[in-house]
């Protein structure tokens, strides 16, 4: 069996993966799923960030066409990650995994603060560290809090779950000529406007040198076979090699 080609990696989840085939709200066997899948990484000896979304409970740029202000409405969304996040905690637990969830905004009862420093200690222990509240500030998506966080942790890769196996230039959903891409660099990205992330956290990448992976989440051990270095989904990267090695 080869070595895992990462030590340490953040995990991006959308609030979306989490409701399964359902309109909203948390679907917990496909979180199971999701969990089972993690639990088996974590036995692997990888450190793992995990950034969730909430899009499954509260959208804040959606908040405007109900007449709610973009930062109230950013912050509801906030909120609604740390619900997620305390979700994806309970059944990893299940599964003896240890966790700890932590939030950019203060909410002790609940979740520790984030605090960097103790943020990579809890890492360094073998705890998978569960990232609520975005970045705590409004006007900065939960793909932003993701590069963020990788980039502080120290992360080697940054893994994307979606609900498609890479990049297409176009939707594959609604295209059936849509191609896939098997590399991307930053710069294509950017000026292709792909929607991989958000700008800010494709920057934030690029700056620190941190290549994405955008994956099919409901594939069946495509974290581990990422990790094992198999050529799966799409790799953005500086454009110096055709995989991360």
């Amino acid at each position: 069996m080869s070595s895992p080609k990462y030590k340490r990696i953040l995990l991006k989840l959308s609030g979306e993966a989490l409701q399964g085939s359902s309109s909203g709200g948390i679907d917990f066997d496909t979180l199971g799923g999701f969990a089972d899948e993690v639990a088996q990484v974590h036995a692997m000896g990888i450190e793992i960030g995990v950034v969730v979304g909430g899009g499954n409970i509260c959208r804040g740029t959606h908040m405007a066409d109900a007449g709610v202000d973009r930062p109230t409405g950013d912050y509801m969304g906030m909120l609604a990650t740390v619900i997620n996040a305390l979700a994806i905690q309970a059944v990893l637990e299940q599964r003896h995994v240890p966790t700890r969830v932590m939030t950019a905004i203060e909410m002790r009862p609940v979740a520790e603060p984030y605090i960097r420093r103790r943020a990579v200690r809890h890492l360094e222990k073998g705890r998978i560290v569960i990232f609520g509240a975005g970045t705590g500030n409004p006007f900065f998506t939960t793909d932003s809090a993701a590069a963020l966080r990788a980039s502080e942790m120290g992360a080697e890769i940054l893994f994307k779950a979606t609900k498609v196996d890479g990049v297409y230039d176009a939707d594959p959903v609604t295209n059936p000529t849509a191609k896939k891409f098997d590399t991307l660099t930053y710069s294509d990205v950017l000026t292709k406007n792909l929607r991989v992330m958000d700008a800010a956290a494709i920057t934030l990448c690029r700056d620190n040198n941190i290549p994405i992976l955008v994956f099919n989440l409901r594939r069946p051990g495509s974290i581990v076979e990422a990790l094992r270095g198999a050529a799966i989904g799409t790799v953005v990267n500086g454009g110096q090699q055709d995989r991360p090695n």
